[in-house]
């Protein structure tokens, strides 16, 4: 094509606006809870996804997830309390604080039962979801998350100490010092999640992680292991912020899993019931 006919065409066909995801005028909104100021946005038509992001981050760090899902979902995607656009809370933020947060979220919205996608912390929040307000989610997907602070790497956890380290006196008086201070420091202090109230979690759940995850290992078999009708997902070669480094492999998976109906497999009878099929294939 000439430089002639590729201007008129660029000529006709705009490039698309870029939404700014987390500070987005027209689809943000806020509401009152445990007084706190939540602030969230809401993208698309269908059956409510709720996305929750992590430790310290904010909407705009699922973009790219919003981007996908909305034109099959209704994301809605909230700024947790003392993180974004939220205002900050009087006293300590736990968990389940911020877990009860999502509950009058979905009352807000009058939303019926809802994904969840929980990255990090958020994955956190979307697994005591489930133990706190069953009626509230149809299915979660959960990456890296963890039931208390020795499930986190020991080089994340020296990390995390050198990050509380890090803020300056002259800025810990500031309110964005003491916000930095105070989310950062949840992290070495909590959760404290019994790894048996998992098995109270019926809805189907999907464990993600990373094969360099600041998780470790074990402690993700450990949380697949705890819970009744659930899947398995490690990512090859890929780390903490895959769903920024490559989201199409991320989101496809997730997508897969929220629209696939849920089939609790059996170890050994699903083995066999594929292998009777295969030699029968053969014949």
């Amino acid at each position: 094509m000439c430089g002639f006919c590729c201007n008129r065409v660029s000529a006709q066909t705009p490039a698309k606006p870029v939404v700014r995801y987390g500070a987005n005028a027209a689809a943000g909104h806020t509401f009152v809870h445990d007084g706190v100021r939540l602030y969230y946005e809401v993208y698309g038509t269908g059956e409510p996804l709720l996305l929750v992001h992590g430790n310290g981050a904010s909407i705009g760090w699922f973009r790219a997830q919003i981007d996908y899902f909305r034109n099959g979902y209704q994301v809605i995607a909230i700024d947790s309390r003392d993180h974004g656009k939220s205002s900050d809370s009087a006293d300590k933020i736990t968990y389940e604080k911020m877990t009860d947060d999502l509950a009058a979220l979905l009352d807000h919205l009058k939303a019926p039962p809802a994904y969840v996608l929980g990255w990090s912390d958020g994955a956190i929040e979307g697994l005591l979801l489930a133990i706190r307000h069953p009626e509230k989610v149809k299915k979660i997907a959960a990456m890296a998350a963890n039931l208390y602070p020795e499930g986190l790497h020991l080089q994340c956890i020296e990390l995390i100490k050198s990050m509380v380290s890090a803020v300056p006196p002259s800025e810990r008086e500031t309110p964005q010092g003491k916000r930095e201070l105070k989310v950062t420091q949840m992290m070495l202090d909590e959760p404290h999640i019994d790894p048996r109230a998992l098995e109270a979690i019926t809805e189907p759940t999907l464990v993600l992680a990373l094969d360099h995850d600041i998780i470790s290992d074990e402690h993700t078999l450990e949380i697949y292991h705890h819970l009744r009708n659930a899947e398995l997902c490690i990512f090859p070669n890929a780390t903490h912020l895959i769903p920024y480094d490559d989201p199409e492999r991320f989101n496809s998976t997730v997508d897969r899993f929220f629209r696939t109906p849920f089939v609790n497999k059996d170890r050994i009878k699903d083995l066999m019931k594929s292998y009777e099929a295969l030699t029968a294939s053969l014949q």
